[in-house]
């Protein structure tokens, strides 16, 4: 519609990097030449979001998707290393390209002109490198997300970073202070997810640490164990590469050792970590609260975290466990423990058989509608009240009920539950 009305118009950025790489693009970006003002008037018909007007932006919703236009624009100084402080607009589109973070998504594409490039970024999207458009330095003090953007893509595309823009990676990293909790963690959910995940945890630790600076004594940190060839933090890295791509499972692997420096105990030329898993999980509340993850990610990830070391032996262990943490954190649970032993020995991969035998387990447990939980217990609060029971005390029935019923020591079925309700009370002891 943009060129209808005689204004030029390009796809820009991401969009176009990824019809490069033979992806399907999630969303599109539209730069132009016409004015803010200009592009209302073209879509005068349809919805249009004003909110990134400051900067030249138009959101227009066509067919229920959000489609950015941006004029042409120059950035002004960057006073915060986040966003510019003012924006002048442009006749050209190499100067709006000019302003972009990398080169591979400093490209522009229509019907009528093909692709436009003046910074050479196929040649770089062919070689698997990510560049700054022109100076490194620049681009990073203007907007340091940029660097986390530049280890995520690392991470993604599986794309090497170039060596100068990597070295100002490493000089500039502490500009990461200066970027919201909710943008870092935007970034590191993108991260973890990639397939080049391992590559990037080991040559952009440093990176990591800058919010995240509790996995500093992981680096580098000599496990001396029989179980373990990497140290702490290679380990973390393997284990993370080799999870499911699923963000809770990445998260909670990223952090689920970082206990271990702190609770070390040195015996002869070994090394044992006895508490670890719930020292990295009081770590791993703080580090989660800082970047402002919700509550339900929080509340799974240190979940995870904790019982990442428990052992199965038995269908009773297996129950237990369903009970406490619910049957979804279990699977995810079994997916971390496969995870953490294909990052150990290669013996310990042995164990994988184990852990999936005991998942279909579970898998049978839920099938044959065993009880896991309260509410699945052939009596409810109501019937231990009629008992004569009240408050707190009702509650903890239940939960005497279905521990009982977990260990298979009386069946779920109301007679045998209220028969037991009732010897509590004959007993006189809650």
């Amino acid at each position: 519609m943009l060129s209808k009305n005689g204004y030029e118009a390009f796809i820009v950025g991401g969009c176009v990097r990824d019809f490069i790489l033979g992806n399907t693009p999630y969303d599109y970006d539209i730069t132009t030449n016409a004015l803010p003002s200009q592009t209302e008037r073209v879509f005068e018909n349809f919805r249009i979001i004003e909110t990134g007007i400051k900067h030249g932006t138009v959101t227009v919703i066509i067919d229920h998707m959000p489609l950015e236009i941006t004029t042409y624009r120059i950035d002004g100084e960057y006073a915060d290393n986040r966003r510019p402080v003012s924006v002048s607009y442009t006749s050209r589109l190499a100067d709006d390209l000019a302003r972009r973070d990398f080169t591979m998504n400093a490209i522009a594409y229509n019907h009528s002109s093909g692709i436009y490039d003046p910074f050479h970024g196929q040649d770089d999207i062919i070689k698997k490198q990510i560049i700054c458009v022109g100076n490194p330095q620049e681009r990073f003090n203007e907007d340091a997300l940029r660097i986390m953007r530049a280890v995520r893509f690392s991470s993604q595309l599986g794309f090497e970073i170039e060596k100068n823009t990597a070295e100002c990676i490493g000089k500039q990293k502490y500009l990461l202070k200066n970027i919201s909790a909710e943008r870092i963690r935007a970034e590191l959910d993108k991260l973890l997810t990639g397939k080049n995940v391992y590559n990037v945890l080991m040559n952009y630790s440093s990176v990591i640490e800058e919010f995240i600076p509790e996995i500093h004594n992981s680096i580098g940190f000599d496990q001396k164990s029989k179980y373990h060839m990497y140290t702490v933090w290679e380990h973390i890295a393997v284990a993370v590469s080799k999870a499911c791509n699923d963000k809770i499972i990445r998260l909670a692997l990223l952090l689920h050792d970082i206990g271990k420096p702190f609770s070390c105990q040195e015996e002869g030329n070994c090394r044992h970590f006895k508490g670890h898993a719930g020292k990295s999980a009081d770590m791993a509340q703080k580090i989660l609260k800082r970047l402002k993850y919700e509550n339900s990610t929080s509340k799974r990830v240190i979940t995870l975290i904790s019982h990442h070391s428990d052992k199965f032996e038995s269908e009773k262990a297996v129950k237990r466990c369903m009970s406490a943490i619910g049957s979804e954190a279990f699977f995810q649970l079994i997916e971390v423990q496969k995870a953490d032993n294909l990052a150990k020995k290669p013996f310990c991969a042995e164990r994988i058989p184990k852990l999936e035998n005991i998942k279909r387990t579970a898998e049978n447990l839920i099938k044959s509608k065993s009880c896991l939980n309260v509410k699945e217990l052939a009596v409810n609060g109501n019937d231990i009240k009629n008992a004569g029971f009240s408050g707190k005390d009702i509650g903890i029935i239940l939960k005497k009920l279905l521990d009982e019923v977990i260990e298979n020591n009386i069946s779920n079925e109301y007679e045998q539950l209220m028969q037991f309700v009732m010897e509590i009370k004959n007993n006189g002891q809650v």
